[in-house]
């Protein structure tokens, strides 16, 4: 499969920390991409690269085979490349469906009535649809985590990136959670995951890339990886013979 995104040999520090070093991977089209890491490896920072948050200090990223790295992040999403955030980040005195119609003719340029249109689609496919009408801060924190979901998805993303989007739900919204981004990868969206909640990740991604410092130190079949020795220390934080 052709590659959706790919990054050369990022560097990128914030004095003596650094949150990308020497880090490249790729991504296909249709796939479902794992991040995981400790705390401070440099995931969330990853993201704010790739959607042009802020800038490399070297290296370069390529997406649909074009050198991304002069853009915007408007001019990325734009381009489909979309995501949600860690902590949920909607207007809080705009609606439900108000936050997604922001996402789909500001994000994805739509005029007003296939705006609507592809807000409604979202609401129904997140399950929203019923909280349309009420206002975002009032919502619970699954339906939050659900709204950055659908506005993400209302602006039309070709690559799809979540960020710790199962941390804190129970194990019963988590399942719910899942179904929805299984159903999302089976549209043919890529997804690049971060995730802390291991087992929601498995359940959906193709491969699984492990970071530390900055560092890829695994990618591969999530499985392996996960037994892996190495991966197990670093990311568990015991021997792995414990």
């Amino acid at each position: 499969m052709q590659k959706i995104l790919e990054a050369k040999n990022l560097c990128k520090s914030f004095g003596a920390v650094n949150v990308a070093d020497e880090l490249s991977f790729f991504i296909s089209e249709g796939e479902a991409l794992g991040i995981i890491g400790p705390n401070g490896a440099g995931k969330t920072s990853l993201f704010n690269l790739i959607t042009g948050n802020i800038n490399q200090d070297k290296g370069s990223i390529l997406f649909d085979g074009e050198i991304i790295d002069h853009l915007s992040s408007p001019d990325r999403c734009h381009k489909g490349i979309c995501r949600s955030f860690q902590i949920p980040q909607p207007f809080g005195g705009l609606s439900v469906f108000e936050n997604t119609f922001v996402a789909a003719a500001h994000g994805a340029g739509l005029d007003s009535s296939k705006a609507n249109e592809t807000c409604i689609q979202i609401l129904e496919k997140t399950g929203l649809i019923s909280k349309a009408n009420q206002l975002a801060n009032s919502l619970t924190l699954l339906e939050r985590k659900r709204l950055e979901l659908a506005r993400a998805l209302c602006a039309q993303p070709k690559l799809l990136l979540l960020d710790e989007i199962a941390g804190g739900l129970t194990e019963s919204e988590c399942k719910s959670l899942i179904q929805t981004v299984s159903e999302i990868k089976e549209s043919g969206i890529s997804i690049i995951w971060i995730e802390h909640i291991v087992h929601a990740l498995l359940s959906i991604v193709d491969r699984l890339i492990v970071i530390n410092f900055g560092k890829k130190i695994a990618d591969g079949n999530p499985k392996k990886i996960m037994k892996s020795k190495e991966v197990r220390e670093i990311y568990i934080g015991i021997e792995a013979d414990a």
